[in-house]
């Protein structure tokens, strides 16, 4: 009976491991599955982007943490389209399309829930919009990014390329 009842829980552990597995992979994979839109909303002080940033999710809540994420991911990966006011669009800092995978670790870390990400969003905005679509939300408001510190930052720390090293 013993044995049995060791089989029985060696069996399931054994079921359960693909299970775990595909559900980490596929927690890996939705912590880069970014869907966001930013654009130029004006300009800031000296060394920083203001960004009106719209982002999707199933609540009806918006966490106002996913935005200031989506604001300096976007001015990392997607770079900045221009704004209605004139604001002239902004190539990524991250200009090696392969550099997210190159460097996934540090990101992986740098975008986390405590992560540095945090220390270049300078304000967001606590009004925003709301509009319901099919099967989620999309909330937009306005965000602050300290992008010239978050651009030294990421030269020091040998992930992205000074301006002067390309001359």
């Amino acid at each position: 009976m013993k044995n049995l009842r060791m089989a029985a829980v060696a069996l399931l552990a054994m079921l359960m491991l693909p299970l775990s597995l595909s559900a980490q992979k596929k927690a890996e994979k939705d912590a880069w599955n970014y869907k966001y839109e930013i654009q130029c909303a004006g300009t800031g002080t000296d060394g920083t982007y203001v960004l009106k940033v719209s982002f999707y999710a199933k609540g009806k809540k918006p966490d106002l943490q996913q935005a200031g994420m989506a604001a300096v991911h976007g001015v990392i990966f997607k770079g900045v389209t221009g704004g209605l006011q004139g604001c002239p669009s902004q190539p990524a800092l991250m200009r090696d399309p392969a550099g997210q995978q190159t460097y996934k670790d540090y990101f992986k870390k740098f975008f986390a829930p405590a992560g540095d990400y945090g220390k270049y969003v300078l304000s967001v905005s606590p009004n925003v919009e709301r509009v319901k679509l099919k099967g989620q939300w999309k909330f937009t408001t306005t965000v602050q990014v300290a992008k010239d510190q978050l651009r030294k930052d990421l030269e020091a720390a040998g992930v992205i390329k000074g301006l002067s090293s390309g001359f």
